[in-house]
């Protein structure tokens, strides 16, 4: 694989207390969706939720988004659908998303 067909991947992390607000069900059933139908077009190919077995402060939840390069990110957290992703945050948690990005090698 040439490096640059390596996908990049996008880890949205949410981070809080055992008191934090979240709601995984409209997480995983309508914000997931909505991403997936905003970004795809411009190179997701992938996305899935991941939350820790027990409630305890640190992690809530970590989004791993697989896009197909570099490119495909720049393009969909520059889009016009980019503005209704990011409005839909207040609708299932109070927290602040925090992006990490790497690579799937």
């Amino acid at each position: 694989m040439a490096i640059q067909d390596i996908p990049t991947v996008v880890y949205v992390t949410y981070q809080g207390g055992t008191d934090a607000w979240f709601d995984r069900e409209y997480y995983v059933a309508r914000h997931l969706p909505l991403v997936m139908n905003a970004w795809k077009q411009y190179g997701l190919l992938n996305i899935a939720a991941f939350f820790p077995a027990e409630a305890r402060p640190g992690t809530v939840a970590i989004c791993e988004c697989i896009f197909r390069d570099d490119d495909a990110v720049a393009t969909a957290f520059a889009s016009a659908e980019a503005a209704e992703v990011m409005a839909d945050l207040a609708t299932f948690t109070h927290l602040q998303p925090v992006r990490i990005r790497g690579s799937l090698l």
